[in-house]
């Protein structure tokens, strides 16, 4: 199969959008450890621990979301690159490790959303546990 020019060119508002929302989760992940280092710092608890291990899981799959989303672009780039210099079968290779990386990027946060509900699942449990039951 022959690609043109158009079709990785058609892959950079996807990798746009998709940047942008895993900027997002990331801002919002750094949110969650700056309350929850103030809150452990006036009242260490316990469940803290495990909210701390789920952030670091969570921080490190979003670090590599975002560098498989960037190395993506690169080579939709290179991919570009490649045809513009008429190296047709070159630029297939590139952009079939483009698309790799975009489904590695795409896996990974499927998993980073699945550890998230885990966090809140967490909290839950911990509202649960302290609940009294109603007279």
């Amino acid at each position: 199969m022959d690609i043109t020019i158009n079709t990785p060119a058609l892959f950079f508002p996807a990798i746009s959008l998709i940047m942008l929302a895993y900027t997002n989760r990331f801002l919002g992940l750094a949110n969650i450890i700056r309350n929850l280092h103030a809150a452990w710092k006036v009242s260490p608890d316990p469940i803290y621990v495990e909210q701390i291990r789920n952030l670091r899981r969570r921080l490190r799959l979003i670090r590599d979301m975002q560098t498989l989303g960037i190395l993506s672009l690169i080579l939709s780039v290179v991919c570009m690159f490649l045809l513009f210099r008429d190296h047709v079968q070159a630029a297939n290779i590139v952009f079939g490790a483009s698309l790799v990386m975009m489904l590695a990027s795409l896996g990974i946060s499927i998993w980073e959303i699945q550890l998230s509900g885990g966090a809140l699942n967490v909290h839950l449990r911990d509202m649960e546990a302290g609940e009294k039951p109603r007279s």
